[in-house]
């Protein structure tokens, strides 16, 4: 019985019969970093640490966005 894979059975598989599983959540991704960037530069002026925010947002993939709206959203003082 054989409990691993080797390289070479791992050629064998094919990406396309994985793809309508994986395209949903990439594009979900993408909708999260678009509208998370879109709401950054809108209300750019009230937030703190614009670049920062960015930073998160595009390189700490699902969760940057995220973490965007439910900490980053906080307006500060300036006005």
């Amino acid at each position: 019985m054989q409990l691993h894979y080797e390289l070479d059975e791992l050629k064998n598989i094919e990406i396309m019969q994985f793809l309508p599983v994986v395209l949903p959540f990439i594009a979900i991704g993408m909708f999260l970093v678009l509208f998370a960037l879109l709401d950054l530069y809108r209300h750019r002026k009230t937030r703190e640490n614009v670049l920062l925010w960015t930073i998160v947002i595009l390189f700490v993939n699902t969760v940057g966005p995220i973490l965007y709206f439910v900490i980053g959203r906080k307006e500060s003082e300036k006005i």
